[in-house]
């Protein structure tokens, strides 16, 4: 998808898996990335992939469960682009077990750089949108959020309140030109799904109608169409990307 031309953005996340390929998508439309996670040696391939393809791509360091770190990082994209144009909030942890037996720190980690990071970070950035009076905010949740997972209270929770923040921001944000969308993806072959063990795997995909997982570069589709001019008229909405195992 083309038409991003000129346009600077933002990808949390970003050293592999779903947001990698949403770095490398927003590029080949014509953006410039900024590419940020706490994994440099990874940030610097993905950014060297990108510019092989003839983008332009530059990587931060970010810890998205840090409050400080995530200012730092916003500051430092500031002031090395003078604005972010499109945000898309992909970072994220795991850390599953039945609720019975779940620690507080797992619970707290979990929301805390899910919802809370995404949040803090769109903070950080949304005054250059406003002011503009042009924005993308991409938030990246899951099918867990729409459907509950046992063993998943903690991940559940934090994905379903990033579409309860997507629709809050949205409304927000709205007479300014500023869009704010989720993203749920179902089962993606990535690092995070890839620990799945195969009877884990077979019966996850008994629950998908069209059969087979997604890819990362499909979930990176999906975002660049929600951060293009083609999707202006769509704000607060969940776009799921599952193979149906959810139809909402």
């Amino acid at each position: 998808m083309a038409g991003l031309e000129g346009r600077i953005a933002l990808v949390t996340g970003a050293s592999q898996g779903i947001g990698r390929a949403c770095a490398v998508e927003l590029a080949r439309a014509g953006a410039t990335v900024a590419l940020a996670a706490r994994n440099e040696a990874k940030l610097a391939e993905a950014v060297g992939e990108i510019e092989a393809a003839g983008g332009t791509a530059a990587a931060f360091a970010l810890d998205i469960a840090s409050e400080e770190s995530i200012k730092n990082a916003a500051k430092a994209v500031l002031e090395r682009f003078g604005k972010v144009e499109i945000l898309v909030n992909n970072a994220g942890i795991t850390r599953d077990g039945l609720m019975l037996r779940m620690k507080r720190a797992d619970w707290d980690d979990v929301l805390g750089t899910n919802l809370t990071g995404a949040f803090l970070l769109s903070q950080a950035v949304l005054s250059p949108m406003l002011k503009n009076r042009w924005g993308r905010i991409v938030n990246i949740s899951s099918v867990v959020g729409r459907t509950g997972q046992a063993g998943q209270v903690n991940y559940a929770a934090s994905k379903a309140g990033l579409i309860g923040m997507t629709r809050s921001m949205a409304r927000e944000v709205a007479s300014r030109g500023i869009t704010v969308n989720a993203v749920a993806p179902g089962y993606i072959e990535t690092p995070m799904t890839a620990v799945l063990d195969e009877k884990q795997r077979a019966a996850m995909m008994a629950t998908i109608p069209l059969g087979r997982a997604g890819t990362d570069v499909e979930i990176a589709q999906a975002v660049a169409f929600l951060a293009s001019d083609a999707a202006a008229y769509i704000t607060g909405h969940v776009l799921d990307v599952n193979g149906g195992m959810f139809m909402g």
